[in-house]
């Protein structure tokens, strides 16, 4: 019975946070875009990428794709400074008091990245 202390282990990561995918089910079906300023850069740390934005008198948390996903659509960690002005584009979370956003798409200037292009 070795493998059981293998199968115990695999199992406790997988019930972490941490390992956790964030799928779809909690946002709104429709699409909303919002213009706000940078409040924490992107941070490509953890099982999605994420940044705030304050929109009027609310801060935002964006979540973007994961890591991977995120560099290859050209949104690098330090690639949209703090106090820079964005738009963002997905869909707002259906949970009552939250401000949290999964983007599929964020627009810096003339920069555009489309970290969920399918989505669009």
């Amino acid at each position: 019975m070795k493998l059981l202390p293998g199968f115990a282990a695999a199992a406790v990561l997988a019930a972490s946070p941490a390992f956790a995918h964030h799928g779809w089910s909690g946002q709104e079906e429709k699409l909303t875009t919002m213009t706000g300023t940078v409040v924490q850069s992107v941070s490509l740390a953890g099982p999605h990428g994420a940044m705030k934005i304050k929109v009027g008198n609310q801060v935002w948390d964006i979540t973007l794709a994961p890591p991977a996903r995120t560099s290859r659509a050209g949104l690098t960690e330090g690639r949209i400074p703090v106090g820079a002005t964005v738009t963002v584009r997905g869909n707002r979370t259906t949970e009552p008091g939250h401000h949290e956003m999964k983007t599929i798409f964020v627009k810096h200037g003339s920069d555009e990245y489309h970290v969920y292009p399918d989505r669009e």
